[in-house]
């Protein structure tokens, strides 16, 4: 189940890639930026992989990512700014957000300030949402995209890093292909089965 699972998404990510390129990047991390689960844990290790077979550049590559990023986390934003806390309380629950999430988020920006956009880019999952209270908080526009992007940046990198390395030794950890997709397939779940028990923990009655 879980390799089908991975299979599927992995399956999607990568044929979004091959045939758009760089623009199937910023496409496939928009949509993981805009609240969508989409998981960046596979769309930039693959993209490093290519960078590997010489079809990519491992700087672009990470750029691209990192330009996915800000727009759809400025989709996010928006509407944190337009509709305000109410809105993203009364719709969140589709995306896993709760009121407990928003909390959270509040007491970061109050404790930290605006670098936590760029801490949380840095982080999964919350990396995912993070634009949210920032639009509520509507944190200066320019310090949001640049914070979004050096954090996305540094995040993109370092996936696409490890899938280039693992791409240059895939002779040998070829044989182990199965077995780590079936790792990853457990990770991510418990991650997701984790995070839903604790939104429904923390949500607002209805």
């Amino acid at each position: 189940m879980f390799e089908k699972l991975i299979g599927l998404i992995a399956g999607f990510v990568t044929a979004t890639i091959l045939q758009l390129g760089y623009g199937g990047i910023v496409l496939l991390m928009g949509i993981e930026s805009a609240c969508i689960p989409l998981p960046s844990e596979i769309i930039m290790p693959f993209s490093g992989y290519l960078v590997s077979t010489g079809q990519m550049q491992l700087w672009a590559v990470a750029v691209a990512g990192a330009v996915g990023s800000v727009v759809g986390s400025l989709l996010a934003y928006v509407l944190g700014a337009w509709g305000g806390r109410p809105l993203v309380e009364k719709y969140g629950k589709y995306v896993l957000i709760s009121a407990h999430d928003l909390d959270l988020a509040d007491r970061w920006f109050q404790r930290y300030g605006d670098i936590t956009i760029f801490l949380g880019r840095l982080l999964p999952i919350v990396r995912t949402f993070i634009a949210l209270p920032a639009g509520i908080a509507r944190m200066p526009l320019w310090r949001f995209n640049l914070y979004t992007f050096l954090g996305s940046l540094i995040w993109c990198w370092a996936l696409a890093w490890i899938g280039m390395k693992l791409g240059e030794h895939w002779d040998t950890l070829g044989a182990y292909f199965h077995r780590f997709n079936a790792v990853i397939g457990i990770v991510l779940v418990a991650a997701l089965v984790w995070y839903v028990r604790r939104h429904v923990k923390h949500r607002s009655p209805s």
